[in-house]
């Protein structure tokens, strides 16, 4: 299968989700970029991953795992995201003994599986499939605000479950807004609402 590459562009503060993290993932070829909804730990845990230089006084789970990994003798391979569903994105670690060319290949959240390929270096993958469908393509500079309601107020993205009443150009509009605010998880709300209805005209 031909597998995307990823890398880890930041880790933001969801603003429509108390105590949850926006992963954001980028596909460097296209700049498609992949925003996951994690927790608070496994947000801490990856940003402490990424600071090679940052050693905890007692090891995180992760690193636990990482280590018990290390002491089998096999390596961490890559994370493949390879499906997501209702929202929830799914994903395999493989690893492989070096001395056997045994290979395990484990489910994972996606959080925890990106917490652990930060530890081993791992590059991280995910299909055509997956960034089609969960992917977000919005280049900033060239997505002025645009004018809103005739009052001149903007619109708001505080409520992302009720989207019915806004046309395609105010959606449009408020994923630019989410996007350069880094409310990912709302981004992809309001892209799952568009992507809807252009399958309608289509």
């Amino acid at each position: 299968m031909d597998y995307k590459k990823l890398i880890i562009r930041g880790i933001s503060y969801s603003q429509t989700q108390s105590g949850a993290y926006a992963l954001l993932l980028e596909h460097e070829e296209t700049s498609v970029k992949l925003p996951v909804v994690i927790g608070n730990f496994e947000a801490q845990s990856i940003s402490l991953g990424l600071e090679k230089d940052i050693n905890p006084p007692r090891p995180l789970t992760h690193d636990l795992f990482a280590q018990f990994v290390k002491n089998t003798g096999f390596k961490m391979e890559s994370v493949i995201i390879y499906q997501i569903k209702d929202g929830v994105f799914f994903s395999n670690i493989n690893f492989r003994n070096p001395l056997s060319d045994e290979e395990l290949i484990l489910d994972a959240r996606t959080s925890d599986a990106v917490a652990m390929a930060v530890r081993f270096d791992a590059p991280i993958f995910t299909t055509s499939e997956v960034l089609n469908e969960a992917g977000i393509l919005l280049e900033l500079e060239e997505n002025p605000k645009m004018d809103r309601a005739d009052s001149g107020e903007a619109l708001e993205v505080s409520d992302v479950n009720d989207l019915s009443g806004l046309s395609l150009d105010e959606l449009n509009a408020i994923l630019s807004d989410a996007v350069r605010d880094e409310d990912f998880d709302a981004a992809l709300k309001i892209q799952e609402e568009i992507k809807r209805r252009n399958k309608k005209i289509e």
